[in-house]
C-alpha cells in the first residue's frame, strides 16, 4: 500500500473521531437542556400548586365570613322584628295618653273658661290690660312651647336613624353579595385546551421539538405538553399574545396539519380575526350583565378591556361583575335599576382608551359615552366613580359602592402581577431597542430572551457579538431576579412559485 492511500486512511480515521466528538458533545448538551427543561416544568408545577392551595385557603375563609354574614343577618332580623313590636307597643301607648288627655284638655278648658270669665274683668282692671292683647300672649308662649316639643322629636328621630342606618347598610350589602353568583374576575396567565385525540400532542411538538419551536417563537407564548394528560397548557402574562396562540392553536387542531409554514398561516389568521373577537367580547358581556342599546363603538372600546387587567384584574369581567352588584343593590333602596346597572357596567370604559389619549379613564370613558349618546346621569355616574367630579344621584354613589365591593372580593386583585408584567415589558422593550432586531418575545417567566433579527441586517458572524451585547445592556439597566438567557435567532428563507 502506498503512502497516498495511507494518509487518505488516516485522514478518514481523524475525520471519524472528530465527528464521534462532536456527536458526544452534542449529546451531553442535549442532557443540560433536558435537565434544565425538566427543572423549569418542576418549577412551574410547585408555582401553580401553590396558587392552588392558596386558592383554596381563600375560598375556605369566603365560606366562613358567608355563614357569620348569615348570623349577622340572622341577628339583625331578630332585632328588627322586637323594634316593630317595641314600636307598636310604644304607639299603643302614645294613642291612650293622647286619649287621656285631650279628655284632660277639654275639662281643663272647660274649667279655665269659667275662670277666665271670672277673672277677666277683674285682670283688666288691675293690669289694664284688655284681652286682646293676653290672648296673643298666650298664644304666643303656646306657639314657643309645641316648636321646642316639635324639635325634641326631630331629634329623638334622627338619633334613632343614626343606629339603624349602619346596620341597615350591612344588610343591603351583604344580601348584594350574597346574590352575586359569578366566579372572582381575577385573569389567570395560564390557557389550558383540551386535546381531540392523543396523537395530537405529538403532531403540537413536531419532528424533533420543530413545531413547538416555531409555534413559540411566532406567538412568545410558552406551551407546556407534558403539564396536563390530555391537554396543553399555554403560559404568558400578555393577555393578547395567549390570545392570539390560544386561537391559532385551536385553528391548527381543528385542521390537523400542523408545520412550521402552516403555524405562520393560522398566527397571521387569528391576528386578522382581533376585530372580530374583540365586537363579540363586547356583545357577550354586555348580555350577561343585562345592558342592551349600547353603541357599536361603545361595545368594541368594551370589547378591547378583555385583554386588559387591573392588578390581575379582567377590567370587562370587572365591569359584569359590577353592573349585577349596582343592580342588586340598587334594588334593595329602591333607586333606577337600568340607569344603575348600565352605569356600572360602563364605569371603566376609559381604560381602553388611556394608552391612546392623555387624561384619566374616568374622563376618557365619560366623554366616549356622551358623545355616543349616553344620558347625563350616566356620564356623571362613569365621571364620579373615582371622587373626580362630586356625584349627583344616589344610583352613581351606588357605582362606587359597587366598584370597590367587586375590586375588594377576596383573590380578585394582585398588585405583583402589574409588576411583573411592567418588567417584562420593559425587558421586550431594551431588547427591541438594538439595530437589527426585528422582534422581542420574553419567555419562561422572564428567565429567557428570544430575539429574532432580520437576516439582511445582521450577519451570521455577528450574532454572538449581538447576543453578548443585548445581555450587557440587560445588566445594566434592568433590575430581575436570577439569571436571563439571551438566544438570538437568525433564519433565511426563499420560496418560489411554479405555474
Amino acid at each position: 500500500m502506498d503512502a497516498g492511500a495511507i494518509g487518505t486512511i488516516v485522514g478518514l480515521l481523524g475525520a471519524c473521531l472528530v465527528a464521534l466528538v462532536l456527536v458526544l458533545v452534542a449529546r451531553r448538551e442535549a442532557g443540560l437542556q433536558r435537565s434544565r427543561a425538566e427543572a423549569d416544568v418542576a418549577s412551574i408545577k410547585d408555582a401553580a400548586r401553590a396558587m392552588r392551595e392558596d386558592v383554596e385557603r381563600r375560598e375556605k375563609r369566603l365560606t366562613e365570613r358567608e355563614q357569620s354574614a348569615a348570623r349577622d343577618r340572622a341577628e339583625i332580623d331578630e332585632l328588627e322584628r322586637r323594634a316593630r313590636v317595641e314600636l307598636e307597643a310604644a304607639a299603643e301607648a302614645r294613642r291612650t295618653s293622647a286619649r287621656v288627655l285631650e279628655e284632660s284638655e277639654r275639662a281643663a278648658a272647660a274649667r279655665a273658661a269659667a275662670a277666665e270669665r271670672e277673672a277677666l274683668a277683674e285682670l283688666e282692671s288691675v293690669t289694664g290690660v284688655t284681652a286682646d292683647d293676653a290672648r296673643a300672649e298666650l298664644t304666643r308662649r303656646l306657639v314657643e312651647q309645641a316648636q321646642n316639643d316639635a324639635a325634641a322629636q326631630v331629634r329623638r328621630a334622627e338619633a334613632q336613624a343614626r343606629r339603624t342606618a349602619d346596620a341597615r347598610a350591612r344588610r343591603i350589602v351583604t344580601t348584594a353579595v350574597q346574590r352575586l353568583a359569578v366566579p372572582t374576575s381575577t385573569q389567570s396567565p395560564l390557557t389550558v385546551l383540551a386535546l381531540p385525540t392523543d396523537e395530537m400532542k405529538g403532531r403540537i411538538i413536531g419532528k424533533e421539538g420543530r413545531n413547538i419551536r416555531s409555534f413559540e417563537a411566532l406567538t412568545g407564548v410558552n406551551v407546556l405538553v407534558d403539564e396536563q394528560p390530555d391537554a396543553v397548557v399555554l403560559s404568558c402574562f400578555d393577555t393578547e399574545r395567549r390570545e392570539v396562540a390560544q386561537v391559532t392553536l385551536e385553528a391548527l387542531m381543528a385542521d390537523g396539519r400542523i408545520h412550521p409554514q402552516r403555524i405562520e398561516q393560522a398566527y397571521a389568521e387569528a391576528l386578522a380575526g382581533a376585530d372580530e373577537r374583540t365586537d363579540s367580547a363586547g356583545h357577550d358581556a354586555a348580555e350577561r350583565a343585562g345592558v342592551s342599546g349600547l353603541h357599536p363603538t361603545l361595545v368594541r372600546t368594551l370589547g378591547r378591556l378583555r385583554l386588559r387587567t387591573s392588578y390581575g384584574q379582567n377590567v370587562l369581567e370587572h365591569l359584569v361583575e359590577t353592573a349585577q352588584l349596582a343592580a342588586t343593590l340598587a334594588a334593595e333602596i329602591g333607586a333606577d335599576v337600568e340607569i344603575t346597572r348600565r352605569g356600572a357596567f360602563l364605569h371603566d370604559l376609559g381604560k381602553a382608551l388611556t394608552a391612546e389619549l392623555p387624561g384619566t379613564h374616568a374622563k376618557l370613558g365619560a366623554d366616549l359615552a356622551r358623545r355616543h349618546g349616553e344620558s347625563a346621569s350616566i356620564v356623571n355616574a362613569i365621571a364620579a366613580h373615582h371622587d373626580e367630579v362630586p356625584p349627583e344621584t344616589v344610583e352613581a354613589v351606588l357605582v362606587q359602592v359597587a366598584d370597590a365591593i367587586s375590586a375588594s372580593r377576596p383573590g380578585a386583585r394582585r398588585e405583583e402581577l402589574g409588576q411583573y408584567v411592567e418588567r417584562i415589558d420593559k425587558l421586550e422593550q431594551l431588547v427591541a431597542a438594538h439595530a437589527g432586531v426585528r422582534r422581542a418575545l420574553a419567555m419562561s417567566a422572564g428567565r429567557e430572551v428570544r430575539v429574532i433579527v432580520e437576516p439582511s441586517e445582521v450577519d451570521d458572524r455577528a450574532l454572538p457579538q449581538l447576543a453578548v451585547a443585548i445581555a450587557r445592556h440587560i445588566e445594566a439597566d434592568l433590575a430581575y431576579p436570577g439569571e436571563i438567557t439571551v438566544t438570538v435567532v437568525r433564519e433565511m428563507r426563499a420560496s418560489a412559485t411554479a405555474g
